[in-house]
């Protein structure tokens, strides 16, 4: 039996973002995943597992550490691993970098979402945070939508100049007027409270929302749920689980049958009309990990 591979960050050269998009659909024409996550704790430091298994793909178990503590010591506070399993023999084929898959899988999952539902011909995005998945957000959608210009904003402003430097992007300091603008906004904050209100959407526009991942974390209000055609990547993964969907539903601000489709209905996933606002959760279940590993893995070994 062979040692299983070791893929680490660098390995993000082989990789493509339009290749990861089609590996996401081809894996969701597989049978639906079987997913499992699980929470371990010692005083304020976490381990978090996340697994999946899809039928003809095989398994994944993502285990992320949180260690508040480590900054202090110069280290950083999210680490981890991906172990990849074969799927006729349940084999350890791989250990994939942590952050590899948290950057590839995030920002693949929207630019999916984003090639979907927004206009083909969508020109101007809107950042809306200047953190790591800003940057991963600017990498994913320039391949997607080519000869767009980006902007970004951010609510320290300092932060915004950083990013905006250093990709050669605009600085937007104005949220509301950089909103009416944009083609598509792609929102990644730690924010509680929606920064994105509704009022301000656009006719054709397209709103990804990524940041929220608890149940008590918003980035649109309810106005702006209620003015777009809603979608999920999945419906397991957001609805009962994410403040951005599961208050607006317990408060009956939306139903149920208002968030139309996830990736497994491909059919129904798509704009309608060119006038129409889309807006796309991007709840970043551990199937899709397993999916970008499993692309991952691929390249890696095509040498």
């Amino acid at each position: 039996m062979s040692a299983p591979d070791f893929i680490p960050f660098e390995a993000q050269a082989k990789l493509d973002w339009l290749g990861l998009t089609r590996a996401f659909e081809e894996g969701h024409r597989l049978p639906k995943a079987e997913i499992a996550d699980s929470f371990l704790y010692r005083g304020e430091d976490t381990l978090l597992n996340r697994a999946a298994w899809i039928d003809g793909l095989g398994l994944a178990v993502k285990s992320a550490t949180v260690f508040p503590g480590n900054p202090a010591k110069g280290l950083g506070m999210v680490n981890g691993g991906v172990s990849l399993y074969g799927d006729a023999d349940g084999l350890l084929e791989a250990v994939v970098d942590f952050h590899l898959i948290t950057k590839w899988k995030t920002a693949g999952d929207s630019l999916l979402g984003a090639l979907k539902l927004a206009r083909p011909d969508s020109r101007e995005i809107l950042i809306v945070g200047a953190g790591h998945v800003g940057h991963s957000l600017f990498e994913a959608y320039s391949a997607g939508f080519p000869g767009a210009r980006f902007s970004v904003w951010n609510r320290t402003i300092a932060k915004a100049e950083a990013m905006a430097e250093e990709l050669g992007i605009a600085v937007a300091e104005d949220l509301e007027a950089a909103v009416s603008r944009a083609d598509i906004v792609t929102c990644a904050t730690m924010s509680t409270q929606p920064v994105i209100r509704g009022e301000w959407l656009q006719p054709g526009q397209h709103l990804d929302l990524i940041g929220a991942y608890r149940p008590d974390m918003r980035e649109a209000d309810d106005i702006a749920l209620q003015r777009a055609r809603v979608f999920v990547d999945s419906y397991d993964t957001t609805l009962d689980h994410i403040g951005e969907l599961k208050i607006p539903l317990e408060t009956g601000a939306i139903a149920r049958g208002d968030v139309l489709a996830d990736y497994y209905a491909p059919e129904r996933m798509r704009r309608e009309s060119e006038a129409e606002i889309t807006l796309f959760k991007n709840g970043g279940g551990a199937h899709l990990d397993l999916m970008t590993s499993r692309y991952v893995h691929s390249r890696w070994t095509e040498g």
